[in-house]
C-alpha cells in the first residue's frame, strides 16, 4: 500500500478532525531534501513527497487549493537559517491561509525542536493540522501535542546519532591516515589516493623556493617581496568547475603564505583537525564561521613522516618558533629604539597600525599594511619626530601640577557619579531577585498534580531567573568596563611627581623604555592623517580616558612644490623681485613675514631664494624650448618626467647612473641637454620602478 494513499480508517479519523474551516484554506504540501546528491541520486523519495498532492485531495482539497513549497530541496532541516521554504510555511500560517500541512514524515519539516515546537505553537494558535502518513494531528489537541513533540524529539536525536556516526568513521579513517581532504598547494592525490608531490617541476621549485627564502629571511613579509621583486606567482590546482585539477598561477599574498608556513603537512605529516569550529563564533547564515586555526598540539590527528616532505620536521618548529617571535597582534611591551610611540600609531587613510621603521638610527612611523599584503606602496610615511614632538607637549601640558589637579577632581566626580550609578544598579538586582523568590515561593505552594496552574508557575519561574541572570550578567561586564579608582596615596604620589615629572623626564638617566611606559599609561593611540603630498599632518591623540585631542604639525618634504603654500610663496617672491629687493634681503623679508622651508629649517636664506628663482626660470624656459635633433620614442628630460609625474632631479639621477638610456644633444647655440629613449614598455617599466620604495631600487642597470 503506497504511504500517500490513506486507508479507510485513516480517512473516517482525518474527517473527523478537518471541517469546512479548514477546507477553505490551502492545504501546502511540504518538499524538502536535506542535500543536492540526495536529490540526484534519491529521486524516489522526493517523488512521494510530490505525490502527496493525491492526498490532500482524497482529504476533501480541491487540486486548485493545494499549494507545494519546494524551495528546500538540497537545504538541511537542522536549522531554520537558509531556508526559505519554511519560512514561507510559518508565514502562510501566521496569516491564517493555511488549513492543512502535509510532509512525508515529520523529519522533513524540521530537525529541530526549536524550530518545530515553534511551528507546533504557530498551528495551534491558527487552528491548522499537521498531516503525515500515519494520520491527521491537530497541535491545539493535546495528545496530538505529545506525539508531535515526541516525533520532533525522535527527528532531532536521529540527526545528532547520524552526525555522531559520521563523525566518528571519519575520525577512525583520519587516525590510518586515509581520509581524502583537500590538498595545499604542491601536492596532489593520486586517483588511488595515494599523496604526491605536484608532478609539475615548476610547481615543486616555487614551493622549495618559498621555504628557502623563509629560511634566509625570517619573515612572511621578506618572501613576499621577494616574489613580488621576481615576479613569481603561486602554483594553485583549480579544485572545482570545469578545468578542475588544472594547475593555476596566482599572485601572492601573505594569507596564502601563512598558511603555507604553518601547515605540518610540508614537513611530512598527515594531519587532521587543524580549523576546529568554536560554536561560539559562528555568525547567522555564514556555517563557515566559527573557525580557528589549531596548534599542532591541538590537533585531533597528526602523524608524521607520512607524506613526501619539502622540509624537515625540524625546521617547521624553528619556522613556527620564527613566526611566533614576529607576532606583534597588541601592544606588549616597550621595545628598543627611541620612537617614543612605537606601537601606538594608527594610519588615519586606511585604519591599519603603523610601523616603526629605522634607517641610519633614524625612526620612521610608515603604514605598510598594503606593501605587508599585496607587495603594493607605502600608504603613508613620516619621521618618527614629528610626531613624538606634538604627543610629548601634550602630554607633559597634562601632567602639569594644575593640570592633574583638575583631572583628580574630575576623577572623584566620576567616582560619585559611579556611586550613585551602583546604587542603582544594586536597587534594580535588588528587585530582579524579590520577583525571582517571589515566583519560587509561588511555584513552591502549588498542587505537583494540577499540573494547569503548575506550567504556568514553572514558566515564570525560569522567566524571573533568566532576567536575574542576565542583569547579574550585565552588572559584572559594566563593572568590568569601568577603569580602576585611584586610593588616596596613589592621588599623593601622583601630584608629588607632577612636579618633578618634566625634570625626570628629559634627564639623561631616564631610558627611551621609561618613556614609553609612562606614555602608554596615559595613551591609547595616536591617529596620523598626512594631507596628500603636503607638509601637513593631522593628529588626533586618544587618551586612556577615552578623551581625545585633536591638534595638527609639519613635516618635512622633499621638495618645495609639496608645501601647501608653494604657489602663495611664489606669488610672493615674485612680487619682491618686481620690488627690486636683493636675494639676501628677500630672504629676511620671508622669514620676517612668517615663511619656512621644505626641509623644516628655521628659516630661508639667500641662495635658497636664487635657486628657487632659477627653477622656476629653468621650468619656464624648458616648456618653451623643443630640441630639433629628437628621434623617435626620444624625450626631453622634463618632458619625460611630467608624463611620469616624478621629481626631475630623481629622473636626472637614474640617466647618471645608467638605469635610463640616454644621450646629448645640443640646443641653441651653446647649451646642451638629455635626450631620454623611451617607448611604451619603457615607459611603464620607469613607472613601476617610481611606485617603488627607494630601498627596493635596482643598485646597477646591466
Amino acid at each position: 500500500m503506497s504511504p500517500t494513499i490513506p486507508d479507510r480508517r485513516t480517512t473516517t479519523v482525518a474527517s473527523l478532525k478537518i471541517g469546512p474551516r479548514h477546507l477553505d484554506r490551502l492545504a501546502v504540501v511540504y518538499v524538502r531534501q536535506s542535500t543536492q546528491q540526495q536529490v540526484l541520486h534519491h529521486q524516489e523519495s522526493t517523488r512521494l513527497q510530490y505525490s502527496l498532492v493525491e492526498r490532500a485531495v482524497a482529504l476533501g482539497w480541491s487540486r486548485e487549493r493545494v499549494l507545494v513549497i519546494d524551495d528546500d530541496l538540497g537545504r538541511s532541516g537542522s536549522n531554520a537559517e537558509g531556508r526559505p521554504g519554511f519560512q514561507r510555511l510559518v508565514a502562510e500560517v501566521g496569516l491564517d491561509h493555511v488549513g492543512l500541512i502535509l510532509g512525508l514524515e515529520m523529519s522533513r519539516l524540521a530537525r529541530s525542536c526549536r524550530d518545530w515546537h515553534q511551528l507546533l505553537e504557530v498551528c495551534a494558535l491558527f487552528h491548522t493540522l499537521l498531516s503525515d502518513p500515519d494520520g491527521v494531528y491537530d497541535p491545539a489537541h493535546y495528545n496530538d501535542r505529545l506525539l508531535l513533540g515526541l516525533k520532533g524529539t525522535i527527528s532531532e536525536a536521529e540527526l545528532h546519532v547520524i552526525k555522531q556516526r559520521m563523525q566518528a568513521g571519519k575520525l577512525a579513517k583520519a587516525q590510518r591516515g586515509e581520509l581524502g581532504m583537500p590538498m595545499p598547494i604542491g601536492y596532489v592525490r593520486r586517483p588511488s589516493g595515494e599523496i604526491i608531490k605536484d608532478p609539475d617541476e615548476h610547481a615543486q621549485l616555487v614551493v622549495q623556493t618559498l621555504f628557502e627564502q623563509f629560511e634566509q629571511r625570517g619573515t612572511i613579509h621578506g618572501v613576499l617581496c621577494y616574489l613580488v621583486e621576481h615576479h613569481i606567482q603561486i602554483p594553485v590546482r583549480v579544485r572545482s568547475g570545469p578545468a578542475k585539477g588544472d594547475l593555476s598561477w596566482a599572485r601572492p599574498n601573505r594569507m596564502t603564505l601563512q598558511n603555507l608556513f604553518t601547515n605540518p603537512m610540508y614537513a611530512g605529516a598527515y594531519v587532521y583537525g587543524k580549523r576546529p569550529t568554536d560554536p561560539r563564533a559562528k555568525r547567522p547564515g555564514r556555517p563557515a564561521t566559527g573557525r580557528k586555526v589549531a596548534h599542532v598540539e591541538q590537533l585531533q590527528v597528526c602523524l608524521r613522516d607520512r607524506l613526501p616532505a619539502y622540509l624537515s620536521w625540524e625546521q617547521f618548529e624553528r619556522n613556527q618558533a620564527q613566526l611566533h617571535r614576529n607576532r606583534n597582534v597588541v601592544l606588549g611591551v616597550p621595545r628598543q629604539g627611541v620612537a617614543l610611540l612605537a606601537g601606538m600609531v594608527r594610519c588615519g587613510r586606511c585604519g591599519h597600525r603603523m610601523v616603526s621603521l629605522y634607517s641610519s638610527g633614524r625612526p620612521r612611523y610608515a603604514c605598510v599594511a598594503e606593501m605587508s599584503v599585496y607587495g603594493g606602496s607605502l600608504c603613508q610615511s613620516l619621521k618618527a619626530v614629528v610626531i613624538d614632538e606634538v604627543v610629548e607637549a601634550l602630554l607633559l601640558r597634562a601632567l602639569e601640577p594644575a593640570a592633574l589637579e583638575a583631572s583628580l577632581l574630575a576623577a572623584a566626580r566620576v567616582e560619585q557619579e559611579r556611586a550613585r550609578e551602583e546604587e542603582l544598579w544594586q536597587r534594580r538586582l535588588e528587585r530582579a531577585h524579590y520577583e525571582a523568590e517571589r515566583a519560587r515561593r509561588q511555584y513552591d505552594l502549588v498542587e505537583p498534580e494540577n499540573r494547569l496552574v503548575a506550567r504556568t508557575l514553572e514558566r515564570t519561574l525560569e522567566e524571573k531567573l533568566s532576567a536575574e541572570q542576565r542583569l547579574q550578567e550585565d552588572h559584572r561586564r559594566h563593572q568590568a568596563s569601568l577603569p580602576s579608582a585611584l586610593t588616596t596615596k596613589e592621588r599623593e604620589a601622583i601630584l608629588d611627581l607632577s612636579s618633578k615629572l618634566p625634570v625626570i623626564w628629559k634627564s639623561p638617566t631616564t631610558t627611551c623604555q621609561q618613556r614609553k611606559e609612562l606614555a602608554r599609561q596615559f595613551l591609547t593611540e595616536v591617529c596620523v592623517t598626512v594631507q596628500g603630498e603636503s607638509e601637513k599632518v593631522d593628529v588626533v591623540v586618544r587618551w586612556a580616558g577615552g578623551h581625545e585631542t585633536k591638534t595638527w604639525t609639519t613635516r618635512p618634504v622633499a621638495k618645495l612644490a609639496q608645501l601647501s603654500y608653494y604657489d602663495e610663496l611664489l606669488r610672493r617672491v615674485a612680487q619682491l623681485v618686481e620690488q627690486g629687493l636683493l636675494l639676501a634681503k628677500i630672504a629676511e623679508t620671508l622669514n620676517t613675514e612668517g615663511w619656512r622651508p621644505a626641509k623644516r629649517r628655521a628659516t630661508f636664506n639667500g641662495s635658497m631664494v636664487g635657486a628657487l628663482l632659477a627653477s622656476q626660470r629653468e621650468g619656464q624656459a624648458r616648456h618653451r624650448e623643443t630640441p630639433d635633433g629628437l628621434a623617435k620614442f626620444e624625450w626631453t628630460l622634463p618632458a619625460l618626467a611630467e608624463h611620469l609625474e616624478m621629481s626631475l632631479i630623481t629622473l636626472h639621477s637614474w640617466v647618471r647612473r645608467g638605469w635610463v638610456k640616454a644621450r646629448k644633444i645640443t640646443v641653441g647655440a651653446k647649451r646642451q641637454a638629455w635626450a631620454l629613449w623611451a617607448d611604451e614598455a619603457e615607459v611603464e617599466r620607469l613607472r613601476q620602478w617610481k611606485e617603488r620604495p627607494r630601498t627596493r631600487w635596482p643598485r646597477a642597470q646591466a
